[in-house]
């Protein structure tokens, strides 16, 4: 496993709208402390927005136990439980009390893939990593990590600076904007952003 000494995205990075950070977190490393100490976690190829006036994010009518974390401060974990049996992983944006966040859709295995495996032992590697409860069931994240600063390495998950971002995108480009998928409300709005050469994407 590569050695990695990772360094959190600041606070700064999530300040603006989710629409904006949303297509800016691809090439980032989303990445989990394993229990032996070590990194777990890869490169986030997929996202979606959801904004404060959005019909579909969780925090557009009233702020609730569930959602709280959502209405901030900006660069902490919102982990929701969803369908009975699975966790989505987002990052929450905007300033703080303006309920907005960037949902995780895939990320792309580069760290601690044996940790990963053993959390979620499919046949295929693609589809270890490659949707929102996936990912999370790869990394083992639960509700517990709810309202995690994503800003400090000491929190055990975080979103991690890619000193070969640039490379990465150039690799796996297009950026792609579409509508999200999954949803019943809003259905129509170009917030999703995935990376077109990724094998990881949920779905073209």
């Amino acid at each position: 496993m590569p050695t990695l000494s990772p360094t959190p995205l600041p606070r700064s990075f999530y300040e603006p709208s989710a629409k904006i950070v949303a297509p800016k977190l691809l090439g980032h490393l989303l990445l989990r402390r394993t229990p032996g100490g070590g990194w777990a976690g890869g490169v986030i190829v997929e996202t979606e927005a959801y904004l404060a006036n959005d019909p579909a994010c969780h925090g557009f009518r009233r702020e609730t136990l569930r959602n709280r974390s959502m209405y901030g401060p900006p660069g902490r974990a919102y982990v929701y439980f969803i369908y009975g049996n699975y966790f989505c992983f987002n990052a929450v944006c905007a300033p703080e009390r303006v309920a907005e966040a960037v949902l995780i859709r895939a990320i792309e295995p580069t760290f601690g893939e044996e940790w990963m495996r053993m959390n979620r032992p499919v046949r295929e590697q693609r589809d270890r990593t490659s949707g929102p409860a996936k990912l999370c069931l790869a990394l083992d994240i639960r509700r517990e990590h709810d309202a995690r600063d994503l800003c400090d390495v000491n929190t055990g998950l975080i979103i991690a600076h890619n000193e070969h971002r640039r490379r990465f995108i150039n690799q796996h480009k297009p950026v792609i904007t579409t509508t999200r998928i999954g949803i019943s409300v809003a259905e129509d709005l170009p917030l999703r952003f995935y990376l077109e050469k990724s094998a990881f994407v949920s779905k073209r």
